[in-house]
Order: structure tokens, then C-alpha cells, then sequence
């Protein structure tokens, strides 16, 4: 393929993988053998390509999943909203609540292992301060989560359309500022948590998905009636491009990025002193820890032991 594009374009682009690289350069030179003569000549259509622009398959992978997980997440999140506004608030407040609770950590098992499931810019940033998550990522993170709620908000402007067809974005109830502080509060609660059971070693791990959906179930439960408890800049803004609709979008650009920030600090603080972990505690979990049986053989033996010594 880089033969035939390199001779019929000189300026051509070239796509080649290398150890599970995908990598692209300008074509230049290469060397060709020469049958005739059986020396080599040199032909302007391909170069050894420059390892900065080379993308890995593990990173492509990461992103695909936190667009799907992000696609999956607002678009059954907001659905539920969407129902209830047309439905005679046949879901409520409650189901509301636990859809996106369930939503999160069903997400957080199903591609945890393969990007993190961040899918929310304020967790990707407040992971890249505190060294959890290279910076050099961040960007394509942020796209990739900020296109799949754009795609979900889409999809269900489709759906529901005509008569139905209502605005399921965030918008603050009250005063600006009473909904910059609740979104940076409930911010600040769900990166605390995610610090705690997510980043830190003595924390029950098996866990971290079950307790981070409470989370957000929690957090959307009394501060949903009052901003729409988005705690994602993401999940805001997917709907407000989808219907043009920017009222109070700067109070969930920054006020999450600031809580979680701000979270993710204060847990910070809790967190153990950069020694190696079994110099300062043993990680323990009551899912994954088997006590030992002990045999009356077993108890023979211990004595003989003791008793030779």
C-alpha cells in the first residue's frame, strides 16, 4: 500500500504499523533493488517514520472505550430524564437517581481495565495533577468524552422528536452562584471517593465500582432538582451543543474541574507516605482474603516442632 500511494504521489501520506504502532510521516526516500544490475537505487516515496506521531493500539483502545462508556452513560442518564419529562414523571426523582448510579458502575467493571472509565474531563484533569494519569493524554480523553455525549445527546434528539423532544441538558434552578457551589461540592465528593477507593492500595478494590455509583446516585438525589447534579462538564455539554442551549454552561465548565480538583486533594492528604506498601500496611479485602484451616494434624505437628526446639 505505501508502494503504490508513494508512486503515484510523492507528497503523499504514509500509514504503516510497527510493533503495534500505527504511524504516518511525509514520504521521502527508500531504496529499491535494482534486478538489472543487482545494486540498489533510491525512490522519494517512503521514509523510516518519526516515533512522535506514533499512536499505539493500547491508546486507540482506551479511547474507544471511554467514548462508548461516555456515549452509554448520557444517553441512558439523560433518556431517563427525557421519560420522565413525557411521561408524566413516570421515572421520578428516585429512578432518575439510580439510573445513573447503575449506569456508572456497570460502566466502571465492564472497561475499568481497559481506560479507567473516567468518562468526565474532571476526573481525567484531577488524575493528571496528582501524577495518576500521563498529561500528555488528557486532550484525547477530553475529546473522546466530550464526542460521545455529543453522539448519545444526538441520538436521542432523534428518538425523541416533535412534542418530545425537550431539553434534557443542565441548567442551574437558582441563582448562579447557588448552583457553582452545590456542582462543586458534589464534585468535590465524588473525586474524593474515587481518590479513596480507586487510587489507593489499602481500599477494597473489588468495590470501587459499586461505591462510586452510589456516589452519583447519592449526589444526583438532592442536588438534581437544583443544577441537574452534572459533577461532569462533559454530560453538560453534549446536550447544551446538541439543542444550543448555554445558559449557565460556564458555572459546569469550571465549578466541577475546581471540585475535583479540590477532592482529589483533600484525599491526598490521607493518603500514605511514598514508601512501598507492604513496608507500611498489608491491602486487605474481604472479598478476595481465605482464612487458613488448621487440622488437628496440623496442631500435632506445631507441637512436635516446638517441642525439638
Amino acid at each position: 500500500m505505501a508502494e503504490n500511494s508513494g508512486i503515484n504521489d510523492n507528497h503523499g501520506v504514509v500509514l504503516s504499523v510497527e510493533n503495534d504502532h500505527i504511524t504516518r510521516d511525509r514520504p521521502t526516500s527508500a531504496t529499491k533493488p535494482n534486478h538489472e544490475s543487482g545494486s540498489r537505487i533510491s525512490i522519494p516515496f517512503m521514509k523510516k517514520v518519526s516515533p512522535r506521531l506514533r499512536v499505539s493500539a493500547a491508546f486507540m483502545q482506551k479511547l474507544i472505550a471511554e467514548l462508548l462508556g461516555t456515549y452509554i452513560l448520557i444517553f441512558a442518564g439523560c433518556a431517563s430524564v427525557l421519560t420522565n419529562l413525557n411521561y408524566e414523571s413516570a421515572v421520578g426523582l428516585v429512578g432518575i437517581s439510580m439510573v445513573w448510579g447503575l449506569a456508572v458502575m456497570t460502566l466502571v467493571y465492564t472497561v475499568g481495565h481497559v481506560s479507567g472509565a473516567h468518562f468526565n474531563p474532571s476526573v481525567t484533569i484531577s488524575f493528571a495533577i496528582y501524577k495518576r494519569f500521563p498529561w500528555n493524554q488528557v486532550p484525547a480523553y477530553i475529546l473522546a468524552q466530550v464526542l460521545g455525549s455529543t453522539l448519545a445527546s444526538g441520538t436521542l434528539r432523534l428518538i425523541f422528536n416533535g412534542h418530545e423532544n425537550q431539553f434534557f441538558g443542565t441548567m442551574p434552578a437558582g441563582s448562579d452562584l447557588q448552583a457553582f457551589v452545590m456542582e462543586f461540592i458534589i464534585t468535590f465528593f465524588l473525586l474524593f471517593i474515587i481518590s479513596g477507593v480507586c487510587t489507593d492500595s489499602r481500599a477494597v478494590g473489588q468495590l470501587g465500582g459499586f461505591v462510586v455509583g452510589s456516589t452519583v446516585l447519592l449526589n444526583v438525589l438532592f442536588a438534581g432538582p437544583i443544577t441537574g447534579a452534572s459533577m461532569n462538564p462533559a454530560r453538560t455539554l453534549g446536550p447544551a451543543i446538541i439543542h444550543s442551549k448555554y445558559k449557565g454552561l460556564w458555572i459546569y465548565m469550571i465549578a466541577p474541574v475546581l471540585g475535583g480538583i479540590s477532592g482529589a486533594s483533600a484525599y491526598n492528604v490521607l493518603r500514605l507516605p511514598d514508601k512501598p506498601v507492604p513496608e507500611i500496611t498489608e491491602p486487605k479485602s474481604f472479598l478476595t482474603e481465605s482464612k487458613k484451616i488448621t487440622t488437628p494434624t496440623d496442631e500435632c505437628e506445631n507441637v512436635k516442632k516446638s517441642l525439638i526446639r
